[in-house]
C-alpha cells in the first residue's frame, strides 16, 4: 500500500460517511468500509511478536479494534495503534483513511466546513 494523499483520503472519507450525521455515524460508516474491504487474517508484529488480525470490532465506548491472537492468546488492540506489516494487506488503505479521520480529517458535509477540525480519539 502506497501512502495516499490527502485528496484521496478525504475523498474515502466522503464515500464512507455521505449518509452520517455526526461522530457516531461517521465512524460506523468508516468502520463498515473497513468490514468490507480489508483482507482477513494478516500478520504483523505487535511490540516484535507476530500476532494474526482475525477481525475488526467496534466497541461500546466508540473504538475501533483490530482482533488479534498469537496462539491461544487473544488481544484486542486499537487499530489507531495496529502497526501495519510491509506489504500492507488489500484494504489497509481505509485503515489510513480511519486514521485521518481520527485526527482530525473530516468529511467536509460532517462538519460544515473544510473538514479538518482537530479532535481526541482513543483507540
Amino acid at each position: 500500500m502506497g501512502a495516499l494523499g490527502r485528496a484521496e483520503l478525504e475523498a474515502m472519507i466522503e464515500e464512507a460517511t455521505v449518509d452520517a450525521y455526526g461522530e457516531d455515524e461517521q465512524r460506523t460508516g468508516l468502520f463498515t468500509m473497513l468490514e468490507e474491504y480489508l483482507d482477513l487474517p494478516f500478520t504483523t508484529a505487535v511490540l516484535g511478536v507476530e500476532v494474526t488480525v482475525h477481525g475488526v470490532d467496534l466497541m461500546p465506548d466508540g473504538r475501533v479494534v483490530a482482533l488479534c491472537s498469537r496462539g491461544r492468546v487473544r488481544q484486542s488492540i486499537g487499530i489507531l495503534e495496529l502497526p501495519l506489516p510491509s506489504p500492507a494487506p488489500t484494504g489497509a488503505e481505509w485503515i489510513e483513511a480511519y486514521r485521518h479521520w481520527a485526527g482530525g480529517g473530516r468529511a467536509p458535509h460532517a462538519s460544515g466546513g473544510t473538514g479538518l477540525r482537530g479532535r481526541a480519539e482513543r483507540g
